[in-house]
């Protein structure tokens, strides 16, 4: 069983804007896309995805299941490496809920006054990264 180990896995390494935010093998990611949910595992075959505000789920070598919230970005799968470039990453301990709350009610707020196109859309990306903030924080306070 123990030979099994590394042919089943693939290197993850996720960079936020601001840092490396995880490197090292997984056995499967589930990540957020525009076209919908997408799950790799080892050897997949290679590709570019389009990420999209959300959570990634994903298992490391050692059975360690992970998840975080990450922003929009790219995926690139290539050579059994996966690479993600996002806007940010967070776990769940690192996640402000009240932040995230009351960026949710100004993102609302904003969304109900007049914008242009423009700020109309980064009003959505920011209703979008608070949202994906509460389902994570709210998530785990229901599991402990």
């Amino acid at each position: 069983m123990a030979e099994n180990v590394g042919k089943n896995t693939f290197f993850l390494k996720v960079i936020a804007a601001d840092r490396v935010f995880f490197m090292g093998k997984c056995t499967y990611l589930v990540l957020p896309a525009v076209d919908g949910e997408h799950a790799i595992m080892a050897h997949h075959s290679d590709m570019m995805i389009a990420t999209d505000t959300g959570t990634i789920r994903f298992q490391t070598e050692d059975g360690q299941r992970q998840e975080a919230v990450i922003g929009t970005g790219f995926t690139q799968v290539i050579n059994n490496r996966v690479t993600i470039l996002v806007e940010f990453a967070e776990r769940p301990d690192e996640i402000d809920a009240l932040r995230a709350r009351e960026a949710k009610e100004r993102a609302e707020e904003q969304l109900r006054q007049k914008q242009s196109l423009q700020e109309y859309y980064h009003t959505q990306a920011s209703l979008a990264r608070a949202m994906a903030r509460l389902r994570m924080t709210n998530k785990n306070n229901i599991n402990n």
